[in-house]
């Protein structure tokens, strides 16, 4: 008897979404990610990845962000567009609504002076600094999806140095 046979049966792996401008991250990250098992869905934005976010019937159990997500064009402000283009850290902020129970891990190549321009602290959310070797991906994926997921109050009120959803900051 081969040794799938004497285990329990398998679950799911966990999925992942990853979420970056730079179409050749994204193609890594999935690569890499999938050869350590999990599921990858992938977006180049954060219009994309909010809609993926609401419409997606499966799991969803950790979001990889890029922190730095330009605008894929000029867009107006409106409160009819149901998925905007935000940052990374406001797309978390947004996507753990939509998602409970989900993990975030912020990535970027800068990572305090992309954070202070934000007006985030570190240890906030998970982070990977890019560049990135792929065990230290899948290890700091490996290790978020094994902790407590965040809440998006928590990380958009009352905590020092986090701007406040609605103050302008994001909207």
């Amino acid at each position: 008897m081969s040794e799938q046979q004497h285990a329990a049966p398998q679950s799911l792996p966990p999925t992942i979404l990853v979420v970056d401008d730079e179409p050749s991250i994204t193609k890594l990250c999935k690569i890499i990610l999938q050869q350590a098992g999990f599921s990858v869905l992938n977006a180049e934005g954060s219009s994309e990845a909010l809609k993926i976010c609401t419409q997606h019937e499966g799991p969803i159990d950790l979001l990889l962000t890029d922190l730095i997500l330009p605008p894929p064009g000029f867009q107006l402000a409106s409160h009819s567009n149901q998925f905007p283009h935000v940052h990374g850290h406001e797309l978390a902020v947004r996507a753990l609504r939509v998602r409970k129970g989900l993990r975030v891990i912020l990535m970027s190549g800068n990572i305090d002076k992309e954070l202070a321009g934000y007006g985030l602290r570190q240890g906030s959310l998970p982070f990977l600094p890019k560049p990135f070797e792929s065990q230290a991906l899948v290890a700091l994926v490996q290790q978020t999806l094994h902790a407590s997921p965040p809440s998006a109050e928590p990380l958009t009120e009352g905590q020092p140095g986090v701007p406040k959803v609605g103050d302008g900051w994001f909207d």
